[in-house]
Order: structure tokens, then C-alpha cells, then sequence
């Protein structure tokens, strides 16, 4: 299985480099116009406001998963996100779209840390030590190979929106499931299910080895040792220091969180769920947020009769997401224009039928 990647040793053009930034705005929305409906352009919540605006599409990774599978008019969808939303776009999309990634580097460190091969190692140990008891799952935070291996073996794709419902209906297939990748996730959402952390196990893919003090037969859950490199940097730490500083404050995190963040906020939700929360609350409230800073500065911007704030007041953006920027959009776009798109992100077709049959279980409920 493999993800084919059109990439270009050039750089962005002078004429780019030398445009203002009004300018750039001014032709990324002539293109949009020109192009009419032949442009499908969805974009995530993380993206900067300079790109964003000029989403057709915005939403978390559940909405723009079903955004993807529902447009099938658009010629080319330019995906401002990271590559692992361009792959899942191009595995829901019809044989006429093509997907571009503005910027190649746009990747995910949490996508990364669950490569094919250490799954492919992982498995046959697994199943050695519980037998044929194990249903892989997977966050859409993952490769389209991730996806697809899942999908060879009868399990499914989450999201944060839905990873509860996911997981209930994993449980009635199989006693126990593989989580891929981002344990914090799989951790809190089985907690919440009434699994306890005595049931939970994690694989240590750099290690392959499984870390576990109980029985075999009690495992339930196994995490697999990866994280969100945004997320994990929200602590203990900083949940008592906002509470110091604003004892009226209301904490809401992510479940990307840590185990014990998660636990010591108030509440906790997918990025929705975030939003949704904070906008029907009433004016005047305190909000210390636990996820990444450009949602965060736009909540703040949108609910400001709320006092909006991130829970880190050191937090930074997400560095791959922030590769997506005004000008390589407005590069992908004349790309299109001048006949010659670059950055096409294309999944194989045994790939991209494996995963899809991962995506169909998720989007189906």
C-alpha cells in the first residue's frame, strides 16, 4: 500500500514572494470566482484567518470528512489542512477530483508516530498474546494506510465528535480494541465508557513491546503510544494556576488532552463541541481552553462579550497546520489556472478501497 505525493523541488514564485497581502487576497478570490464550482475548498478550524476566509467549508475532522464525500462536483478540492485530511479527501472523492495540499509540509506528528510497518509488526504479537479478540480502530488522525489496514480488518475510523459511538459499537464486535494513534483519546473516551485504566494496555511501537502489569485476559483497551504534540502541552499545572488566577473560570479541553487534564476540567469535547459549548454560554463567563491557539484567538474574536483565553498562556499554534499560509494557497490556485496543479495528493486504489471500507462504518451511524 502505498500514498503517492506529486512533489516539486521549486518554491513558491518571486511573483508571489513580492505581492502584498492584500494583493494575494485579491487574486485567491478572483481565482475562487473564475474557477466557480470546479473549486471545492474545505478547511479546518486550525487554519489561520488568512486562509480560512475563503473556505467554502469549515469544521472539525468529522465535518469535513462528510463535506468531502458529499461534493462530488467540484473538479479539484483544494484541502487547506493537514496531509492526512488531503489523503481522507481523496479516498472519499469520485474518479474525476483532484486533491491538492497547498503545502506539502503540512503533515501531522501525531499521524506520524503509527507508520504501516510498526502496525504490521505490532498485529501477529497481539494477537499471539489474546487471539483473535482484537478489532483495530483508528482516529482519522492517521495515514491512509493506517485506514486502510483497519479496514482489511473489519474495524473503523473515529473522530473526537463521535469516538464514544465508535467505540460502543467496536465493543459489540470484539472483547478488546487497538487504538491507533493518539492514546490520550482512546484513553479518555474508554474511561468514560466505563472502562477502568487497569483494563488499558499500551504498545510502545519503538519498543514493540506491549506495557502492562495484569492478566492478558483483562485488557480491553490497547492504546498505541502516540499523542497530539499541541495537546499534550496543556497540564495539571496550568489547570491550577487559571484556577488561582480566575477562580470563576470554566476549563474545557480537548480529549486530546492527558488523562488527568481531562479529568481536572470542567468539561471536556471535540472541537465542536468546544465551540458549541462557549457560544451558548452566557456573556460574561470565563473560558480557559485547552486546544490549539488559532481556534482559540477565534472564539475569542466570535464570543467577545465572553472572556475567552488559552489554558497555556504560552501556547503556540500547530506548526504543520500553520504551513498552510496565503501564499501557497494562492499558489495552488494558479496552479489550477495555469493548467499544471501541483502537490496532488493521490491514494492508491487497493489503498484507497481498504480505507474506505474503515471511513464507511464511521460515516454510516
Amino acid at each position: 500500500m502505498k500514498v503517492l505525493q506529486s512533489f516539486q523541488a521549486h518554491t513558491l514564485p518571486e511573483h508571489i514572494r513580492s505581492m502584498s497581502e492584500q494583493e494575494m487576497k485579491r487574486r485567491v478570490w478572483s481565482i475562487k470566482r473564475k474557477l466557480g464550482k470546479r473549486l471545492y475548498m474545505p478547511g479546518h478550524y486550525y487554519q489561520k484567518d488568512e486562509v480560512i476566509q475563503f473556505a467554502d467549508a469549515t469544521g472539525d475532522s468529522l465535518q469535513l470528512a462528510k463535506a468531502a464525500a458529499s461534493n462530488k462536483e467540484a473538479e479539484y478540492i483544494v484541502f487547506c489542512g493537514v496531509h492526512f485530511m488531503a489523503e481522507t479527501a481523496d479516498i472519499l472523492s469520485a474518479e474525476h477530483q483532484t486533491v491538492l495540499l497547498p503545502d506539502l509540509r503540512a503533515g501531522c506528528s501525531m499521524a506520524d508516530m503509527a507508520t504501516i510497518q510498526q502496525v504490521e509488526r505490532a498485529w501477529p504479537k497481539l494477537q499471539a498474546k489474546l487471539g483473535d479478540n482484537i478489532l483495530p480502530v483508528t482516529y482519522v488522525n492517521s495515514t491512509a494506510a493506517i485506514k486502510a489496514f483497519c479496514g482489511e480488518h473489519n474495524g473503523s475510523t473515529v473522530t473526537s465528535s463521535n469516538a464514544a459511538q465508535m467505540l460502543e459499537w467496536a465493543f459489540t464486535k470484539k472483547q478488546c480494541v487497538l487504538f491507533l494513534p493518539d492514546q490520550h483519546l482512546g484513553r479518555n473516551t474508554a474511561y468514560d465508557l466505563g472502562i477502568s485504566l487497569s483494563q488499558m494496555a499500551v504498545w510502545n511501537p519503538l519498543s514493540d513491546t506491549l506495557e502492562y502489569e495484569g492478566e492478558a485476559h483483562n485488557i480491553r483497551m490497547i492504546l498505541w503510544k502516540g499523542h497530539c504534540s499541541v495537546h499534550e502541552k496543556f497540564t495539571l499545572e496550568n489547570i491550577k494556576q487559571v484556577k488561582a488566577n480566575h477562580p470563576d473560570v470554566n476549563v474545557i479541553v480537548h480529549p486530546e488532552c492527558s488523562f488527568d487534564v481531562v479529568q481536572s476540567a470542567d468539561e471536556a469535547g471535540s472541537t465542536n463541541k468546544i465551540i458549541d459549548v462557549i457560544r451558548q454560554a452566557p456573556a460574561g463567563t470565563k473560558w480557559a481552553v485547552g486546544t490549539e491557539m488559532n481556534l482559540v484567538n477565534r472564539i475569542a474574536q466570535q464570543e467577545a462579550e465572553k472572556n475567552v483565553f488559552s489554558l497555556n498562556p504560552n501556547m503556540c499554534s500547530c506548526l504543520t497546520m500553520n504551513r498552510i499560509d496565503l501564499p501557497h494557497l494562492l499558489w495552488s490556485l494558479e496552479s489550477i489556472i495555469e493548467e499544471d496543479p501541483h502537490h496532488i495528493i493521490t491514494v492508491d486504489t487497493e489503498t484507497k478501497q481498504l480505507a474506505m471500507a474503515a471511513l464507511e462504518r464511521m460515516l454510516s451511524r
